[in-house]
């Protein structure tokens, strides 16, 4: 009955990912229709829209999980461009092009398959290994949603899959093509190294003041140091929304009230089963056979009730509760297929049913425990509430304080005080900011943002001295600027960066010499081989680069090694010029068949996604996609300003 849950662990896991960090398939793709409506439309698939605000949702989700798994290294400006929005729009048009397939295939996800994915989540069980609906309904009140509305989303989310599986599950990486592949991974080439080091020519070097004046005038970009401003700015978040919100008692008890079916636990039941298989489209002698030795077993535990464990585990069909003597932990009713859930419903703890038949064939029940249905106290979840209201409220309050900050932040754009003011909120000062992010200060600064910095270095915000426009940052956090001080570009003096030049000066002729004397007998050993002054031959394979660099490890590999020994020359940035002389190419000795394996299914998954891809393509013919508006990136600094 439950063999599904141990054999798919790794679609568990993914599941249990969805959970803490919902996907487009957990959301539903029909839920998103209640947003906006045709006018406002981006596409339109099987005669369904697909609006700006669900793009617009969409991106805020990807954007959102990214931020989780990226975290300090998420740079939320990757996704502000239009090719990132095509993405998401062509991703949602992909999706209800495969939902439309999937209702015109009529695929459907039992109630009995949704339990079992369910059940088979191990991060839902308990302490004592079962599954744990306390823990479930937590989870996905975390989320903010309910079990009806998540198992909806997961049942849809399955029936993708379903119709993934099907097409992927046909593709196949030809052993042929398979094994070239790692042939050609597992090359070997021998190669020695002849170094010519920009150092050994330093003595040959003669650098002039005019030689340090000429590279300072043609590089003079090189010693500029960047403008900068000094500026006020003023945040606008959650965090500073949620801080002006008092929730009070009356509130807390109100929403208790109105949601206390939110905070209540049926009632569970934990039994444990011996079942006997049967096909769904066995032979009535079949079935008898197996009713006949489900009785028999029914006699033998009615007998002796101690030794139900001890039979089940020797005698149950179903491997993964036998295992564990027959026992299913603790379910609510309905979590188990109907014959079966109304006859654990009628037993008292102790007791033993008769035979029921289900779906998958004959069980003798035993009801080992009973947890009677149970209401969390209003004082058990009053923090919880008080939370859930509080971020309810500052989402309401937050929409009403952007638009006075909006205003305010124009209309009085001669400073920012007005605005932090009205909205209680702190005007701070940062120095020295250039005209891109500083890769040092966190990105998730919002004063450190791209469209936050292309606004300070706007005309009107360093020569008329106004506020920036509001920008969003981040999500949910707004910044606007003013401009204190301005530092234009300024040239370092030669004098002050003489020693600098030079150093650069004499690395660059260093590096000439280095080259034509490398190029020199690299042209000597094409015409005649000679290996003095080589090093040791290392050996080297695209599964094994010996620490060589990328730029020598593409020259060597690419190299024509129809003649050998072949010679190929590889200019090293900082270090001089080398040739390397390649005097082998063999297979391994001994081939390293797992990763072999491995090559091979890495073949077949590509093939399969190139045939999901191709399949994705046919559906989005069939339900007729088009996209209606152009995605474009988000509107410039100096448009917000000239729309006021």
């Amino acid at each position: 009955m439950f063999e599904f849950i141990r054999s798919h662990q790794r679609l568990m896991q993914f599941l249990l990912l969805l959970l803490i960090i919902p996907s487009f398939a957990l959301v539903g793709l029909q839920s998103y229709t209640s947003f906006g409506d045709s006018a406002n439309a981006v596409a339109k698939v099987a005669g369904q829209s697909i609006t700006q605000q669900e793009l617009d949702a969409a991106q805020r989700q990807q954007m959102e999980r990214m931020r989780q798994m990226f975290g300090d290294q998420f740079d939320a400006k990757m996704f502000d461009t239009p090719a990132a929005k095509q993405g998401v729009l062509d991703n949602l048009i992909a999706q209800r092009a495969q939902m439309a397939a999937v209702t015109r295939e009529h695929l459907m996800v039992s109630d009995l398959t949704l339990q079992q994915t369910l059940l088979g989540i191990p991060e839902l069980h308990g302490a004592d290994g079962k599954f744990d609906n306390d823990k479930y309904r937590s989870l996905l009140a975390a989320q903010g949603t309910v079990p009806k509305i998540y198992e909806a989303g997961l049942r849809q989310d399955l029936a993708l899959q379903q119709l993934a599986g099907a097409v992927q599950g046909t593709a196949f990486a030809p052993k042929s093509v398979a094994l070239r592949f790692s042939n050609i991974s597992d090359q070997e080439r021998e190669i020695q190294e002849l170094l010519f080091k920009t150092t050994d020519y330093a003595a040959q070097v003669k650098v002039t003041d005019d030689m340090l004046k000429a590279y300072y005038d043609k590089n003079s970009q090189q010693f500029e140091i960047p403008e900068q401003v000094k500026a006020e700015y003023v945040v606008l978040d959650m965090a500073a929304v949620a801080a002006q919100v008092t929730v009070s008692d009356a509130d807390i008890k109100s929403y208790y009230d109105q949601n206390v079916a939110h905070y209540a636990t049926p009632e569970q039941r934990r039994a444990s089963h011996i079942l006997i298989t049967t096909k769904k489209d066995a032979s009535a002698a079949d079935k008898a056979t197996a009713k006949a030795k489900a009785e028999s077993l029914l006699a033998a535990v009615r007998k002796n009730p101690a030794e139900f464990a001890k039979l089940a585990k020797e005698n149950s069909q179903d491997t993964a509760s036998a295992e564990h003597g027959g026992d299913l932990g603790f379910f609510s009713e309905g979590m188990m297929v109907k014959p079966f859930t109304d006859a654990a419903q009628k037993l008292k703890e102790g007791q033993i049913s008769n035979v029921v038949e289900s779906d998958f064939g004959f069980h003798i029940i035993q009801l080992t425990g009973i947890k009677p249905a149970s209401v969390k106290t209003l004082s058990q979840v009053r923090d919880e509430i008080a939370a859930s209201i509080q971020k309810q409220m500052a989402a309401k309050k937050f929409a009403e304080m952007a638009d006075l900050f909006n205003d305010t932040v124009y209309e009085q754009a001669n400073s920012l005080k007005p605005a932090a003011d009205k909205l209680k909120l702190a005007v701070q000062t940062v120095a020295d900011l250039g005209r891109h992010p500083n890769p040092a200060i966190a990105p998730t600064a919002p004063y450190n943002n791209q469209k936050f910095l292309t606004a300070l270095f706007a005309d009107g915000a360093i020569k008329n001295k106004r506020n920036t426009a509001v920008i969003e940052a981040a999500p949910s956090v707004l910044i606007a600027g003013h401009v204190i001080s301005y530092k234009p570009v300024t040239k370092q003096a030669f004098a002050d960066v003489k020693e600098s030049v030079r150093a650069k000066v004499m690395q660059a002729t260093e590096a000439e010499f280095a080259v034509k004397a490398g190029e020199a007998k690299f042209a000597a050993l094409k015409a005649k081989d000679d290996t003095a002054g080589f090093a040791a031959a290392k050996t080297v394979s695209r599964a094994n680069r010996q620490s060589v660099s990328g730029n020598v490890f593409d020259a060597v590999m690419k190299a024509d090694v129809s003649k050998l020994p072949a010679f190929v020359g590889v200019t090293l940035p900082g270090q001089g010029y080398a040739v390397y002389r390649i005097g082998k190419v063999a297979q391994p000795a001994a081939v390293d068949q797992a990763r072999r394996q491995s090559e091979q299914q890495q073949i077949a998954s590509a093939l399969a996604q190139q045939e999901m891809t191709a399949y994705i393509d046919v559906l989005k013919k069939k339900a007729k996609a088009k996209i209606l508006k152009p995605v474009v990136a988000s509107i410039p600094v100096d448009a917000n300003l000239a729309s006021k």
